[in-house]
């Protein structure tokens, strides 16, 4: 059932319809002429299972759409064929895009991928999506100004090299996944600065020397040496602090820090910025 919204709401610049209840958001005639001017939408917590034609949103910025029941082919609506998104920022949080879901009403979704995602990209959230692997549109080449990516809460136990395409990327947050390593490919990503993979299944192992063929470096030298790197979180894996020391490269890491105050960091304080978050 959709709610009526007041015609002197439409007018604006930002709109949050997070407190109704519906099943599909869309930008009807009769309200797009009114909201034309949107630059941000939050359409959060509606039990969605469509956006509707956001693309003609066309000074669309930001758009949150967190915890509803969006499914892989739910975000085909952001980009359109014959205009250019402008969309920085996006948060889907809390939905369905990960799993197959064969009997919902509006018809046989297993098997169906995620759409592209905008190019104009900046800022992309798809926390607790029920991934098992990270889909290939998250790491396109096309994602060249993304900075700052989340995937936290859903069931990767592996990121693919191709993380490396996202040449931009400043921060990458990982945290409450099954990650045992980090594939080379992240430190190829000049720009990182912030690292978060708390509670993964990263772990103290014997071996002190590494092959980066036969027994690769969970946290590849790169990673340390190639990036900018400040802020790496690991709270809560089953590593030691002395474990990570060892891992060639780290020194470097270590001496880059100590160039840093502990102060904001991305609107926050770095928090035991000493031991990474380890014993």
């Amino acid at each position: 059932m959709y709610h009526k919204v007041k015609h002197s709401a439409l007018n604006c610049t930002c709109l949050t319809l997070n407190i109704v209840t519906v099943l599909s958001f869309a930008c009807s005639l009769s309200l797009r002429g009114r909201i034309s001017n949107l630059t941000t939408l939050d359409v959060s917590r509606n039990n969605l299972q469509r956006l509707g034609p956001i693309y003609k949103l066309h000074k669309l910025k930001s758009l949150q759409c967190d915890e509803n029941k969006l499914t892989s082919d739910s975000l085909s609506t952001l980009v359109s064929n014959t205009t250019s998104s402008k969309l920085q920022s996006l948060s889907a949080g809390g939905n369905l895009l990960g799993k197959e879901l064969p009997n919902l009403s509006d018809g046989d979704h297993k098997g169906k991928t995620m759409a592209a995602l905008p190019a104009s990209l900046k800022q992309l959230v798809l926390t607790s999506n029920h991934f098992s692997s990270v889909p290939p549109q998250v790491c396109s080449p096309s994602l060249t100004l993304l900075e700052k990516l989340d995937l936290s809460h859903n069931h990767l136990a592996a990121i693919p090299t191709t993380v490396s395409n996202l040449k931009n990327l400043h921060e990458l947050v990982l945290d409450y996944n099954l990650l045992v390593s980090i594939p080379n490919g992240v430190g190829s990503l000049s720009k990182l600065k912030v690292l978060s993979l708390k509670y993964n299944c990263f772990t103290t192992t014997k071996t002190t020397v590494y092959d980066d063929v036969k027994n690769p470096q969970p946290l590849p030298r790169s990673l340390f040496e190639e990036t900018l790197l400040i802020d790496l979180n690991l709270h809560g894996n089953k590593m030691t602090f002395t474990a990570l020391s060892n891992f060639d490269g780290f020194d470097k890491f270590l001496e880059r820090r100590k160039h840093i105050k502990s102060k904001d960091i991305y609107g926050g304080a770095l928090t035991n910025l000493d031991v990474c978050g380890l014993d």
